[in-house]
């Protein structure tokens, strides 16, 4: 199986930052995605930057130039800095892997989630 920990959420002024970060574990082959969605009170979950294999980034239209993705793939741990922060960034963040992980005599294509952190921005 597959464990993906979360850490760095919190509560920020706007116009602040916040470091998130996320270790992926377990019985990984490969990972083939990994990066960020966000779900505020009432609205749907929603991409905000991820890693894509072959060395693509996306970034939200709503994140671009104040968030960062970055990675360390030795550590299987991606990081979410974000930057000049403002109230409707608020929201728990999750941390999402689509990876290729090792079965007792294959391997398979999973999604994986995080378990959450709090990023509340206050204006």
């Amino acid at each position: 199986q597959v464990q993906l920990v979360e850490s760095g959420g919190g509560l920020v002024q706007a116009g602040g930052s916040l470091r998130l970060s996320c270790a992926a574990s377990g019985s990984i082959f490969s990972i083939n995605a990994m990066g960020w969605y966000r779900q505020a009170p009432g609205k749907q979950r929603e991409l905000v930057a991820q890693f894509i294999s072959g060395g693509s980034i996306f970034y939200a239209d709503s994140v671009k130039g104040r968030f960062t993705i970055s990675r360390d793939n030795a550590k299987n741990t991606v990081y979410l800095q974000m930057n000049s922060l403002k109230p409707e960034d608020t929201a728990v963040y999750y941390c999402h892997g689509f990876m290729t992980v090792y079965s007792e005599m294959s391997t398979y294509d999973n999604n994986y989630w995080g378990q959450g952190t709090q990023v509340t921005v206050s204006s």
